[in-house]
């Protein structure tokens, strides 16, 4: 399975009573639809999906399946904390056509977890789930990495497809793909590195800012594809700074402002998570306006 090109990390809308918008959700990836997006990833971080029910889970996953074009990669967010509830994610995300499993590290016995546990816990999931794996290492919110080592071993496995590496680590890129399998994918989680990575062998990326500026992120993978090397640096360059102050500043919250500033439902973060104050607002508000003048709807 291929599984390359730019994929958003969906938010999770809520209505005025803090239940999750199924029909928003769904409005959103219709949107998404007409910009030439690989696919799309449901249930991870940036969906909020440690801060959701199995049934609110549940129902994402399946309105995104129905909302979907067809040819879109769908990824299912299916990590958790033991290796036996992980299997049963895979196993629900495959029972509803997706495609593969993203299943992040697990990391709250941080003492305990040396290499070997997350050997034998990737392996053991890869071994059940009917649908292929893609490691996640995502070190800012579990505090753990997997490195290039653990990498490499578990790419020998037949059911684990690749790994979304969002520690931003060229070096890791680099090293996983001069040595991994071919058939290995590698994906940046960091909008910030989108073009060093591709250049340094990723086959694309999953990111929280493709839900904010999709037709942006599709341009630095698009003209990199096409040799344009120069335009897809200049894209870059400005994805960049945009990265740094609506996501890596200010979280979801700042991603789901920037959302409503283009037209999409972004809303608010779920309790404990805080809605933005006017003034970082303010500041989001000025740089999209900068960066996407004729976009913002307010």
């Amino acid at each position: 399975m291929e599984i390359s090109g730019i994929l958003p990390a969906l938010t999770t809308p809520y209505r005025g009573d803090g239940s999750v918008a199924t029909e928003r959700f769904k409005e959103n990836i219709a949107r998404y639809n007409r910009v030439g997006l690989a696919g799309y990833v449901v249930l991870g971080s940036t969906g909020e999906s440690v801060l959701l029910s199995s049934a609110e889970g549940e129902s994402l996953l399946a309105a995104a399946k129905e909302a979907a074009d067809g040819g879109k990669l769908l990824l299912a967010g299916a990590g958790a904390e033991s290796t036996a509830e992980t299997i049963v994610r895979c196993k629900r995300a495959a029972a509803l056509g997706y495609h593969a499993a993203l299943v992040k590290t697990p990391y709250y016995y941080k003492p305990a977890y040396k290499a070997e546990v997350f050997l034998r816990h990737y392996r053991s999931v890869a071994d059940a789930s009917p649908i292929p794996v893609l490691l996640y290492s995502v070190p800012i919110f579990t505090g753990v990495t997997l490195e290039t080592r653990e990498i490499l071993a578990l790419a020998e496995h037949p059911n684990i497809a690749g790994i979304k590496d969002s520690s931003g680590v060229i070096q890791r890129v680099v090293e996983v793909v001069a040595q991994a399998r071919k058939s290995f994918h590698v994906l940046t989680g960091g909008a910030g590195v989108v073009y060093p990575a591709l250049t340094a062998g990723a086959k694309g990326a999953i990111l929280a800012l493709a839900s904010v500026l999709p037709e942006r992120c599709v341009a630095i993978y698009e003209d990199w594809k096409k040799g344009r090397y120069a335009e897809a640096l200049a894209q870059q360059q400005q994805l960049a700074e945009a990265s740094k102050t609506i996501a890596s500043e200010n979280g979801i919250a700042g991603l789901k402002h920037a959302m409503d500033l283009r037209g999409y439902f972004g809303g608010v973060p779920r309790l404990p998570l805080l809605p933005l104050s006017d003034e970082k607002k303010q500041q989001i508000h000025k740089l999209m306006t900068e960066l996407e003048p004729a976009a913002v709807t307010a």
